[in-house]
């Protein structure tokens, strides 16, 4: 990273980072400069406030990473593009507009918790305040390390690591092995959760903030990532699920034995910070995430502008069971019957490529425009947080880390289908624990594609054409209709696709090697 990159990205730790003391406002309030600043607790506060402003940010969980979610075989592009194409086809040379910002944003984030564990030590504040405020910015540290370390590193090279002991060097180097990255955000996360206090101390106005249970998630997804060089691994898996079933914040699955309504309600605005709640993105009708209505077909009917991309494939509609309530919950296919904007009416598309529609945030759309979305259908943000890590994935994991020692992991895979309307399994295998993990976490940013990879079941995947219903008349919802190939099979090479091609522009500035391959 050259110099002009990190005092770049030191400025972006000390301007543009204050918002509202509200933290679910959400919204930026003027510019600090370091010689008036870190002085009064509000300024600590303000500074962890500015670790979450990414969650406004379209290039980060808006659409930037669901990008690469696009490329498992769930969904497909949905509108022609050059750029989204490539990445999708293993073409890309990270240079695409739609993948070209979102490396150095997570050094953003990184930027700013390193300014912040530097500067805040040394305030006269309350030490309650100060633990929390550096409990974040340890948190988001690994947070943003865990993402730049699944998708850019691997047993070739990890990712240049920035702390606060180094902020101000102008050149870095990768790694030999992206486990220096994971040991690393281990570490980073163990503090936050000994720092971080649980969601239930929460007020209304702070809910969304990095919590205990969000640091033992994330050690539970890094050594999911690290068991791919190290077995020993899992155990850790396992024994980070238990911390946050135990840690004392009541988390469990929203259940009330309703297979129909239940799994559609984790998805509800009421339950932004529900008991399955662990870490999603703060959104409201003004500012945050607005990937429900890039979800939401294209120009929406003329009623509000929906952006029309990453239509549901038919291999996803056919890989859930007979019985499965998510199926309905998370797939609108023609003829359907659902309420948009507080009307009923039958499903149909004039622009999906598959057929069908992700169903799953599609809350907000249910009631008048004015209610839950905003206005401005340029940057459709709507009042739904968009889930990050669900306790149902501490459930699978855990499971998973069982089967893969050798031990019956049917405890967590069980309450999972149990919720949706299945019936109990014995002796679960990783065949069970795959079909679960596709069927739950199907549109969301718990990425079945980086699942597929780090299985070693991507190549195989992808080998095989993404089909989808090509419907004879796309405005009647009881057309007829035929199997077409929507996406030809693409070439997958597991010893180069597993990573994804840092940004040319960020691999120029650093002077470092980009992946291998690419």
């Amino acid at each position: 990273m050259n110099k002009y990159i990190a005092l770049a990205l030191l400025s972006m730790g000390l301007t543009a980072q204050s918002c509202s003391t509200d933290f679910t406002d959400l919204t930026p309030e003027g510019t600090i400069t370091d010689a008036n600043y870190w002085k009064t607790e509000a300024d600590a506060i303000f500074a962890s406030n500015g670790l979450y402003e990414h969650f406004t940010d379209d290039a980060m969980f808006g659409r930037g990473l669901f990008w690469y979610v696009n490329a498992s075989d769930d969904m497909v592009t949905g509108r022609t593009d050059a750029g989204s194409a490539a990445v999708r086809n293993f073409t890309a040379n990270g240079n695409e507009s739609r993948v070209n910002s979102m490396y150095k944003k997570f050094y953003q984030i990184i930027q700013r918790a390193n300014t912040i564990i530097s500067k805040v030590p040394a305030m006269q504040i309350q030490e309650a305040t100060k633990q929390r405020v550096l409990g974040e910015a340890y948190f988001m540290r690994g947070y943003a390390y865990f993402y730049l370390a699944q998708y850019y590193g691997d047993q070739r090279a990890g990712i240049p690591i920035v702390t606060e002991e180094n902020m101000l060097e102008t050149r870095f180097e990768r790694p030999a092995h992206v486990r220096e990255n994971l040991a690393m955000i281990e570490a980073d996360l163990l503090r936050a959760a000994d720092m971080l206090p649980l969601v239930t101390a929460y007020g209304s106005s702070d809910l969304g903030r990095a919590n205990k249970d969000a640091a033992y998630a994330y050690l539970a997804k890094a050594n999911v990532q690290w068991a791919r060089y190290d077995a020993a691994k899992w155990a850790e898996v396992a024994k980070y699920c238990d911390l946050v079933t135990n840690s004392g914040s009541g988390r469990q699955l929203i259940d009330t034995n309703n297979p129909e309504e239940d799994f559609a309600s984790v998805f509800y605005m009421a339950n932004n910070y529900s008991s399955e709640y662990i870490f999603s993105v703060v959104s409201n009708k003004v500012r945050g995430s607005i990937l429900p209505a890039v979800l939401f077909e294209n120009t929406g009917y003329g009623l509000y502008n929906g952006w029309g991309y990453f239509h549901p494939t038919l291999e996803l509609y056919n890989s859930f069971e007979v019985g499965d309530a998510r199926k309905k919950a998370t797939i609108l296919e023609f003829n359907d019957t659902y309420t948009l904007f507080g009307a009923e009416r039958k499903y149909y598309s004039s622009n999906s490529q598959t057929g069908f529609q992700f169903k799953k945030y599609m809350e907000p759309f249910r009631y008048p425009i004015s209610q839950h979305l905003n206005p401005n259908g340029d940057y459709p943000t709507s009042d739904l947080n968009v889930p990050l890590v669900r306790y149902a994935d501490i459930l699978l994991m855990k499971s998973e880390a069982q089967i893969m020692q050798g031990q019956n992991g049917d405890a967590g895979i069980n309450l999972v289908r149990n919720r949706a309307g299945l019936a109990s399994i014995t002796g679960a295998t990783m065949a069970d624990l795959k079909r679960e993990r596709r069927s739950e976490f199907a549109g969301e940013y718990t990425d079945r594609h980086s699942d597929l990879v780090r299985w070693g079941d991507a190549q195989a995947a992808y080998a095989k054409p993404a089909t989808g219903r090509q419907h004879v008349t796309k405005t009647d919802p009881a057309s007829t209709f035929t199997t077409i190939t929507v996406w030809p099979a693409r070439n997958y090479n597991p010893a180069v696709h597993h990573v994804w091609p840092i940004p040319p522009q960020d691999v120029s500035n650093a002077g470092i090697a980009q992946n291998e391959g690419w």
